[in-house]
């Protein structure tokens, strides 16, 4: 079994090696495939950080309802944010009504490519998609979606956050378990020297 965990595996890692190579560590958005489920009231962490961590300080970042449209009828009408930082600060002006005093981005966290949203005292009004976007990043991922989901039949909570590391939980995960253990022998060193060396090459970068 280990022989067959060893040798798919080893496939596996061999085309993501690839894929990454040719991406050539780019920097992308990383937003949360599963939903964020809150009580209303709670407070939220819409999580969106980088791969590779990036400092992001200098960049303009746009939180959005991806879902709300501009009137077509009003010309003078114009896309509302979420929260919208530039010039390294927050600009309210071209902020949605519903989210004035309640929208805050980690601003010390923001060197390290966090740019995770914090909404404050959340309702039913405030669910669907919300858009992660930094459109002079250097990318062919410049934004990421992630879903919020207020329900009252939801235990509330003092902060209801999902972790930013998921694939690093996850990672942990793997090596605490019985796979991770076969997969590190040393019946498999084509595996173990691939991923020493995809650990070099991203130290590099």
């Amino acid at each position: 079994m280990s022989d067959f965990y060893c040798g798919l595996w080893t496939s596996i890692l061999c085309s993501a090696f690839s894929v990454w190579t040719l991406a050539g560590g780019e920097v992308l958005v990383i937003g949360s495939n599963l939903p964020i489920v809150a009580a209303p009231g709670d407070d939220v962490i819409l999580p969106c950080h980088l791969e590779p961590t990036f400092d992001v300080q200098g960049l303009t970042v746009e939180w959005s309802k991806p879902d709300l449209k501009p009137d077509p009828s009003d010309r003078l009408s114009r896309v509302e944010y979420v929260h919208l930082y530039r010039d390294r600060k927050e600009v309210p002006d071209m902020k949605m009504a519903s989210y004035f005093r309640r929208t805050e981005l980690f601003m010390d966290d923001m060197k390290h490519g966090n740019i995770s949203l914090k909404i404050l005292n959340v309702s039913e009004e405030d669910n669907g998609r919300y858009r992660c976007f930094i459109p002079k990043l250097q990318s062919r991922v410049k934004a990421a979606v992630v879903e919020l989901v207020v329900d009252p039949n939801h235990v509330k909570t003092s902060t209801a956050e999902t972790s930013l590391q998921t694939q690093d939980h996850q990672d942990k995960t793997l090596r605490n378990g019985s796979l991770w253990s076969s997969l590190s022998s040393p019946s498999c060193p084509l595996l173990l020297s691939l991923l020493s060396l995809h650990n070099s090459i991203s130290a590099f970068f």
